[in-house]
């Protein structure tokens, strides 16, 4: 297969005379796997088209949201009804509460939310509504888990930080920055060490579920539950940011699939179809801590935008009418394209560690087993980065780092699962 770049070329040119680096978000710069990044003009179903006319089987899938595929027609649908009334109202609407009612249909749990505009203002206003319930000052979370670039999550965040080998941000207050303690995954003494350590002074422990910002990267047996069983001891809560896991691993995402007993539960992605969306939510007595009921102050101009709250209720919808063969059929795709590119590395004598939960998996290029972010980042990131490219020379593509989360969409189907582990053994042939 042979690609043509000179128009991404152009616009990359173009693009690093106006925004730094030529992006506006790290990671897709590149820089983790080497390459130039393609400029994409469309896509569709499970295809990403760049401005050269290329098209690659995208893995990424908008790192995480599109779910049903890219321009999913009653999504696109729902988009275009709602633009004609106006892009905004900046006033309350009947379709948010109607986006509200289908996420507390699938999340008990969430017995009022909120909606905001992106999964790290979901992040950021859930961790102060924890610190004004609890009178505490103190956060817990865990090395290389990702909730945004809010100021105090910005500790061993894994995802771009990870990537671009930022152990945290400059512009960020050690004052800020020391009210975060960041422990390993899967380990509850560390936990239990760090409440010893600072009694009552810790308001809440925030994790991903499944992590997806070191890659792939699932519980171990009992440890949610035994967040939950510390926290309830020390009088603090359990945040469960679900912006990556919510809806994709079950309709209740991972606080369905693991049972969990969420205090706070954070969503975003898939959430809004697509379109910039987020909330948080949990008890009614909690939340009604919120302005203008309580004394916690949290505002959006766009929170609960019309398009996006059209886009959730149309991906939404979509997912519950037909959530009895929608999972099993992205769980079939997902474990073959995983398993069928590992045993494609296998026979190649290459050495790569499989992580998968659901639609969500990570290819860890080392030979032992990764249950955190230490193990996760000993992986061979150059042999990655030489995949990756090959991948993409091929028509995959792939997240373009070793600590981001693949994921697929129901549009991948068994033509593009045989084309990814084809391409996959072309590589690692040589």
């Amino acid at each position: 297969m042979t690609m043509l770049h000179d128009e991404s070329e152009r616009l990359r040119e173009r693009a690093e005379r106006l925004f730094p680096g030529g992006v506006n978000s790290p990671v897709r710069a590149f820089r983790a796997v080497g390459g130039q990044p393609p400029f994409v003009a469309r896509a569709e179903g499970a295809y990403l088209f760049d401005a050269d006319g290329n098209r690659y089987i995208d893995y990424f899938g908008s790192w995480g949201p599109m779910i049903l595929g890219h321009a999913f027609p009653s999504v696109v649908e729902a988009i275009v009804r709602a633009a004609r009334d106006s892009a905004s109202f900046g006033a309350s609407t009947a379709v948010e509460g109607d986006l509200a009612e289908r996420v507390m249909a699938v999340y008990p749990g969430i017995e009022r939310l909120r909606f905001v505009s992106s999964g790290t203002e979901a992040t950021m206003s859930a961790i102060r509504l924890a610190r004004a319930a609890t009178g505490r000052r103190r956060i817990i979370k865990f090395e290389g888990c990702y909730h945004g670039h809010a100021d105090g999550l910005l500790v061993k965040a894994g995802s771009g930080v990870a990537t671009l080998g930022i152990p945290g941000s400059a512009g960020v207050p050690e004052e800020i920055a020391s009210l975060t303690l960041a422990l390993p995954y899967n380990d509850l003494a560390a936990v239990e060490a760090a409440f010893a350590s600072y009694p009552d002074e810790i308001a809440a422990i925030i994790l991903e579920p499944v992590v997806g910002n070191a890659g792939c990267i699932p519980p171990a047996e009992g440890y949610l539950a035994g967040l939950r069983c510390i926290t309830n001891e020390h009088g603090a809560l359990l945040i469960v940011d679900e912006v990556m896991t919510g809806f994709r691993l079950a309709p209740g995402g991972a606080t369905e699939l693991y049972g969990i007993d969420a205090d706070l539960i954070t969503l975003g992605k898939i959430l809004g179809g697509g379109l910039p969306c987020g909330a948080f939510g949990g008890r009614r007595g909690r939340m009604d801590l919120l302005a203008p009921l309580g004394p916690v102050y949290q505002a959006g101009t766009l929170s609960g935008n019309p398009l996006a709250m059209a886009a959730g209720c149309a991906t939404l919808d979509y997912l519950a009418m037909h959530r009895e063969t929608i999972y099993p059929e992205l769980e079939a795709s997902a474990k073959a394209v995983a398993e069928g590119v590992a045993q494609a590395a296998r026979e190649a004598g290459v050495t790569v560690t499989v992580n998968r939960v659901g639609s969500m998996w990570t290819w860890f290029f080392t030979a032992e087993a990764v249950t955190n972010y230490e193990q996760a980042a000993r992986s061979d990131t150059a042999s990655f980065g030489r995949f990756h490219r090959a991948m993409l020379e091929r028509g995959v593509w792939l997240p373009p780092s070793q600590f981001e989360a693949l994921f697929l969409s129901l549009a991948h189907g068994p033509v593009e699962v045989e084309a990814t582990i084809a391409a996959a053994r072309a590589v690692f042939a040589g």
